[in-house]
């Protein structure tokens, strides 16, 4: 990381004390002592090590220094030493009577012309049928997958 991209870090006493809190208790997740660590190893006031150096002692990418180092200069203490929760949760694409509804679809039979139903004619007849208002064909596999139905 070029010089002019460094964040630098800028601790203050009250800061410190927490991080070497954290730092010394083991009863904190791995990742929280770590970040503490490379807070405390970061420190201006103090030595101040380069991220390469920090990398190699605490045996963590230098990115990972950087990242952590940026986080702190941005959010504060908390954010660079919490880890983030992930965000964007996964909703079910249907719902009890819409799986229903897939299930009995793919135990009848195939539609006129075709041998057996596929991922693709099952999303494309949900649709048809306003079940649902659009679906990957990718969804009705893993439902079905899960819901242990036959396909027919």
């Amino acid at each position: 990381m070029a010089l002019k991209d460094k964040f630098v870090v800028r601790l203050t006493a009250a800061q410190q004390g927490e991080l070497e809190q954290l730092a010394a208790t083991g009863k904190r997740p791995a990742a929280t002592i770590t970040r503490a660590r490379i807070l405390l190893k970061a420190d201006t006031e103090g030595d101040g090590w380069a991220d390469d150096r920090i990398a190699e002692a605490l045996d963590i990418s230098a990115a990972a220094v950087a990242r952590v180092r940026k986080e702190f200069v941005q959010q504060g203490l908390e954010a660079a030493v919490q880890r983030k929760r992930p965000t964007g949760r996964q909703y079910r694409k249907l719902d009890g009577a819409q799986e229903a509804r897939l299930a009995a679809l793919a135990c009848s039979p195939p539609p006129e012309g075709q041998a057996r139903w596929t991922m693709k004619l099952l999303a494309d007849q949900l649709v048809q049928l306003e079940v649902v208002e659009a679906i990957d064909p990718a969804t009705v596999c893993r439902t079905l997958k899960k819901t242990r139905s036959s396909r027919g």
